[in-house]
């Protein structure tokens, strides 16, 4: 779990069903606009499926959240976009300008077939600007920093999230004859290049 900080006249996020204890003035109420994302974040989130519930934060104290047992990792932004799939989102400062990624718009074909491999969404959710994100995870998360000289090859179902100037690209680790009855897994690969950091959890299990 994590323990945030709620000061007057700031908000955070949180995922539905996220706090476990608070102490001093604190308000919770559920958020139909998914954030700072507006209408067009729902839309894309129905569409992928990832309809999370999100609560507005507010008021003066502290807050605990956690869910299901996951582990729990803090990214800190200074200015760059955060992509993560929504139900990883545990909380998040409402700094944070929300959004939608198509998977696809990045990865061209192998990019949507990311999505259909990891039966996560072809959607993913940005958060862009400066503050915190509180992510979950299966297991312990470990940060991988990615250079221009050095891409990191990530199994697509231990993948969590990824912040900074990075391009993701799907790809085939074996011949399409060696994959014939095999689930994902090894069997692909998913390479990000650029400048950044991305973030692998201990497990392959979804959340």
């Amino acid at each position: 779990m994590v323990e945030a900080t709620v000061l007057p006249g700031q908000r955070m996020f949180s995922q539905r069903g996220a706090m476990l204890a608070y102490r001093g003035e604190v308000s919770f109420t559920p958020n139909i606009q998914g954030g700072q994302g507006g209408v067009m974040s729902m839309i894309g989130r129905r569409l992928a499926n990832e309809a999370t519930p999100l609560m507005t934060v507010e008021g003066s104290g502290t807050v605990l959240f956690g869910h299901g047992g996951h582990h729990v990792q803090v990214i800190n932004l200074t200015g760059d976009t955060l992509y993560v799939e929504a139900d990883r989102l545990l909380a998040f400062d409402g700094t944070l300008q929300q959004g939608t990624m198509f998977l696809g718009s990045q990865g061209g074909v192998m990019g949507m077939m990311r999505g259909q491999v990891t039966g996560q969404g072809l959607f993913t959710t940005t958060l862009k600007g400066h503050g915190a994100v509180a992510v979950m995870a299966h297991g312990g998360v470990f940060e991988i920093p990615i250079t221009p000289q050095r891409p990191v090859h990530v199994d697509p179902q231990a993948y969590v999230a990824h912040h900074g100037d990075v391009r993701n690209k799907l790809s085939t680790a074996l011949g399409w004859r060696d994959m014939v009855g095999r689930g994902s897994g090894e069997a692909f690969q998913l390479e990000l290049s650029g400048n950044g950091a991305v973030y692998v959890q201990a497990s392959e299990e979804k959340l």
